[in-house]
């Protein structure tokens, strides 16, 4: 049998998992920094009409962005074992319960057993820390050999208990990648720099535009014309002073203090979207009630601020008594 874990592993293993957290972000940033300078290459490429050329080097960006989330990943799982470290020290795991069914030989040889809430990220790590580049990792995993013992780490090293995250497996799988991720790469590549790829796209995103303000220009001229007609010429000036009185300003209402940042885009989703009750939301733009047609733009029309024609028909009818 081992001998016990000693008193001073579990502050050694914070000082390594620590390390390895600081050492994660550093590279994190190196390799976002990499990633511009090989986006900016690839939007040259298409914009040069190299697109077979662009497909192929874009795998190494699509491969870089996969190692990033990888290190975020094992990041969080060191800030949890970092932060439950206590549950580490020798003797601070529960026992099973008695109608459990019989711990693995590992567990029973070397008589340490891994708290429930830290298994998937021991597993984790101790899976991923040899195929990364991250030196601290194999720190942390030399540790965690000593607290729980060689077979455990064997057996998390090969995943035969099936407790490494999903994600982690996925991120060091060596398969290439699907058509659709290198197409859906090369188009974000292209918006963010402004080309016109595939040939046709800046043409197209413009008339949807025009299309999208032309609609809104007619939906504001018909509110207009909807107001003038039931002011009439004659009052208009007077039900506009009387209106205004009648109802508050929009600078009254309370500001919504919910900001929508647009998701950054990753392997897994290349074109996010921001959604609420399964509406899709702009980023610049607050999420419109059920029911209710998007609120005008500032500007001097009478018809600002008003609900719908119905409730102004009723307001003048009562300013008339």
């Amino acid at each position: 049998m081992p001998p016990p874990p000693s008193s001073t592993l579990v502050p050694r293993i914070k000082v390594q998992l620590k390390l390895s957290i600081a050492r994660l972000r550093m590279v994190q940033k190196r390799d976002e920094a990499l990633a511009k300078t090989q986006r900016r290459a690839m939007a040259q490429l298409l914009e040069q009409g190299k697109t077979d050329s662009a497909r192929i080097r874009v795998e190494n960006i699509i491969r870089s962005d996969i190692i990033t989330e990888l290190h975020e990943i094992l990041e969080l799982y060191c800030e949890l074992l970092l932060a439950r470290a206590g549950l580490l020290a020798p003797g601070a795991a529960p026992p099973p319960p008695a109608s459990a069914s019989p711990p693995p030989a590992a567990s029973a040889a070397d008589g340490q057993a891994c708290d429930p809430g830290l298994e998937e990220a021991v597993h984790s790590i101790i899976y991923a820390a040899p195929r990364t580049e991250i030196k601290e990792l194999g720190q942390v995993r030399a540790l965690l050999a000593e607290r729980f013992g060689k077979e455990y780490v064997l057996r998390a090293a090969e995943n035969r208990d099936a407790k490494v995250s999903p994600r982690v497996l996925k991120k060091l799988s060596v398969a290439p990648p699907k058509p659709e991720l290198v197409q859906g790469y090369l188009e974000e590549i292209a918006k963010a720099y402004g080309v016109d790829w595939p040939p046709g796209r800046l043409q197209a995103e413009a008339e949807a535009a025009a299309a999208a303000a032309a609609a809104e220009a007619a939906t504001t001229l018909m509110k207009k014309s909807l107001a003038g007609n039931l002011l009439g010429d004659d009052d208009e000036a007077g039900a506009r002073e009387e209106l205004s009185k009648a109802t508050p300003p929009k600078s009254f209402k309370p500001t919504s203090p919910l900001h929508v940042n647009p998701p950054r885009p990753t392997t897994e989703n290349i074109h996010p979207k921001v959604t609420l009750n399964k509406v899709e939301l702009t980023p610049t733009k607050r999420p419109a009630a059920a029911g209710k047609k998007p609120a005008e733009k500032k500007g001097g029309s009478i018809a600002d601020g008003i609900p719908d024609v119905d409730e102004l028909a009723k307001r003048f009818a009562a300013l008339k008594r």
